[in-house]
C-alpha cells in the first residue's frame, strides 16, 4: 500500500481503491514518508518496498485470482 498521511505512528494508507489505517509501529527506524510504498500485514507495515516491488506483487496477486 502507498502511505497517503501519517500521523505519528499510525498512516493512512491505499491499494487499488482501498484505504486503511495501518501502524507504522514495526518499520519505525525505516522513518517512511508520505508517497512510500509499505508491505501491510493485519494492518501492520510489516517492510517498505519500491513502487515498481508494488507493483509486481499487486501482478501477482491478480494472476493467482484469476486462476482460482
Amino acid at each position: 500500500m502507498q502511505i497517503d498521511e501519517i500521523s505519528g505512528l499510525e498512516a493512512k494508507c491505499s491499494a487499488k481503491g482501498v484505504t486503511r489505517t495501518v501502524s507504522l509501529f514495526m518499520v519505525r527506524d525505516r522513518n517512511p514518508g508520505i508517497g512510500d510504498w509499505v508491505l501491510v500485514h493485519v494492518g501492520y507495515a510489516i517492510q517498505t518496498i519500491c513502487e515498481k516491488e508494488a507493483k509486481e506483487t499487486w501482478e501477482l496477486f491478480d494472476q493467482m485470482l484469476l486462476e482460482d
